[in-house]
């Protein structure tokens, strides 16, 4: 079992007499940067002179150049993963510089001096500000790089308490563990499942079953939504009760049915992929060359038509029916 910390574990006191600098401004650092002020410091925005500084200007926060950042002795570093490494950003020894995610400290694409701690929020930019302000916090992902002044830990909890990922316990992780797990979700899990759902849509098609129909028992109804919302709340032996009796015998008598199919060695070959470092080599090579194999994997797989026709269905049953009523 992982450590677990908690709001008991953080002394605000810890940050006392810090400067706070975000870096962007963006899904992670707004609401980073609304968080910290509504926890009572103060944080200056660093960002490019674009809509987002202008956005943090008009929502009164004070703006400056990305640069002006190494100035401060706390500095989060809040956009793409792919920009961190190009920072014009000089850190003393007995700063601290944090991250929202393990993925450049992981694969050693950023190293910069002082102390280097990382707060990784379970939970989508915009959503880590609603949690907030919902009084709820989430459940956040903190782990420690570096640690040359001896209080990396205690100003990174301090930190994570301020933007209110402690309240529902924080996994200690190193962001090698973090980035991992992060990727494997995209990349193991994901497709995976993107191939049950195809398959099992051409499968009741090929029954008769209307696309609106199969779409709607897939996602537009909310319900299997809903369904994942009672396992974070009361467990899987706890929403199984709320299953008809058919429902439970249907599950229960038929897992096992896909054992056969032996996902493992594909997925230990694409975590290799990604502890091995090749993903993020591939990656690098990618950004360099202007991301045209990204363009054209979303061109086929998330271009106009499939948007289109996902605009189409969604037109029919689903939350848009009730905003056009």
């Amino acid at each position: 079992m992982t450590a677990l910390y908690h709001e008991s574990d953080a002394d605000p006191r810890c940050l006392d007499g810090e400067s706070i600098s975000l870096v962007g401004y963006g899904n992670q650092g707004r609401s980073w940067a609304l968080n910290l002020r509504d926890s009572g410091y103060s944080v200056q925005v660093c960002a490019r002179a674009d809509e987002s500084r202008e956005l943090a200007e008009s929502e009164g926060f004070p703006t400056a150049d990305i640069n002006a950042a190494s100035e401060s002795s706390i500095v989060c570093i809040l956009i793409p993963d792919d920009a961190i490494a190009s920072l014009p950003l000089e850190r003393k020894s007995s700063d601290l510089t944090l991250v929202a995610s393990g993925y450049t400290l992981a694969f050693n694409r950023f190293s910069p001096q002082g102390d280097i701690g990382m707060i990784a929020p379970r939970m989508l930019g915009p959503e880590v500000r609603l949690c907030y302000l919902e009084g709820e916090g989430f459940i956040t992902a903190i782990g420690i790089q570096h640690d040359q002044t001896g209080k990396a830990l205690p100003r990174t909890l301090a930190m994570a308490q301020a933007i209110g990922g402690l309240k529902q316990g924080a996994l200690a992780l190193d962001p090698t563990q973090e980035a991992t797990l992060d990727l494997a979700v995209e990349q193991l899990l994901s497709p995976a499942l993107s191939h049950v759902n195809s398959t099992f849509v051409r499968t009741l098609l090929g029954q008769g079953i209307p696309m609106e129909a199969i779409l709607t028992e897939l996602y537009l109804s909310g319900e299997v939504e809903r369904n994942y919302r009672l396992l974070k709340e009361v467990g899987f032996v706890g929403q199984l009760e709320f299953h008809s009796p058919a429902s439970q015998y249907g599950q229960l008598s038929r897992r096992g049915a896909f054992d056969e199919l032996d996902f493992g060695p594909i997925m230990k070959k694409l975590l290799a992929d990604i502890t091995s470092g090749r993903f993020a080599d591939e990656w690098d090579q990618e950004g360099r060359r202007g991301y045209p194999r990204l363009e054209e994997l979303k061109q086929t797989h998330a271009g106009p038509g499939i948007k289109a026709f996902e605009e189409g269905v969604r037109q029919r049953p689903g939350p848009a029916v009730s905003k056009s009523d």
